[in-house]
């Protein structure tokens, strides 16, 4: 399988939805997730900055009727959950109206990572809903960047990227562990699905990012090599073989600047057929911009 026939994300002709708040390494807008809903094209991104200025600041919730300009609807800050920093958020329409909006949480002066959820009637009340932890995470895993979808059924799927805390100065490693729900706040999990392979492109880690189909299940991941590596992702594909997540052989799908991150792909069907999606880029001067395309 190549690119050209997956039809995958690449950066040659993406369109810039977000771009970075600043200049420079560190400024990223992007982790994030999308949903097309009712005719409306719903992106959900964490906004960051640099260590020394606050890591992942906020998570923004945007609509756009066309996938490319969004306006912002609302706004959730880190202070609000007491938390260090946000990663990847999910915002998900619920099957009986509503919707829930899962945040990835950071544990102050620690690598300790746990899911947090708002449950609201609209999106524009989200911020005011009641909290609800829902994957702790403990003192040997940190949890974070969930990927979630609902079935026609009701059942919720969630792939989990887990890092272990056990081994300091290693609490980069990352691998997926996938979960299911009946309601998508109480989780059972069923075990690890995907790693890192020794020696290639992806052995510090493997992150699920975006489901692409159900049948056959094939997703994209985030992975990269070394710990010096964190931060600057790149992607793969993967097939489902009745019990894990392999990876596809090949060389991953990289952004042609700076640091070559190309991670946290979002894809979102659409009625023709085709594929729109969102991904965190980084451009030549070492911030990531929140970037589209479609396939």
């Amino acid at each position: 399988m190549t690119v050209q026939t997956l039809g995958l994300p690449t950066y040659d002709d993406s369109q810039v939805v977000v771009p970075a708040p600043a200049a420079g390494p560190g400024n990223w807008s992007g982790a994030a997730s999308a949903v097309l809903h009712e005719g409306v094209f719903w992106l959900t991104y964490r906004v960051r900055r640099p260590l020394t200025e606050g890591r992942g600041v906020s998570v923004v919730v945007a609509r756009s009727d066309d996938g490319v300009a969004f306006t912002p609807v609302t706004e959730v800050h880190r202070e609000a959950f007491g938390c260090e920093s946000f990663e990847r958020p999910v915002l998900v329409p619920l099957p009986g109206g509503g919707w829930r909006l899962f945040l990835s949480c950071a544990t102050y002066d620690s690598k300790h990572w746990w899911v947090d959820s708002l449950t609201a009637p609209t999106v524009e009340e989200l911020p005011r809903a009641e909290q609800r932890t829902v994957l702790p995470g403990d003192e040997r895993t940190a949890v974070k960047d969930p990927v979630i979808t609902v079935s026609p059924d009701g059942e919720w799927v969630m792939w989990l990227c887990c890092h272990p805390l056990t081994e300091p100065g290693h609490e980069d490693r990352m691998t997926t562990r996938r979960l299911v729900s009946a309601d998508g706040l109480d989780w059972t999990d069923t075990g690890e699905v995907l790693a890192g392979r020794p020696g290639e492109w992806d052995a510090r880690g493997a992150r699920v990012a975006a489901v692409l189909s159900q049948d056959p299940l094939t997703v994209l991941y985030d992975g990269r090599p070394d710990a010096e590596s964190n931060w600057h992702e790149t992607t793969g594909v993967a097939h489902w073989d009745g019990a894990r997540l392999v990876p596809v052989d090949g060389a991953p799908i990289a952004s042609p600047h700076s640091d070559g991150a190309w991670r946290y792909a979002a894809a979102v069907p659409l009625p023709d057929g085709r594929t729109r999606f969102y991904v965190e880029a980084a451009r030549p001067d070492g911030a990531h911009d929140l970037v589209t395309c479609v396939r």
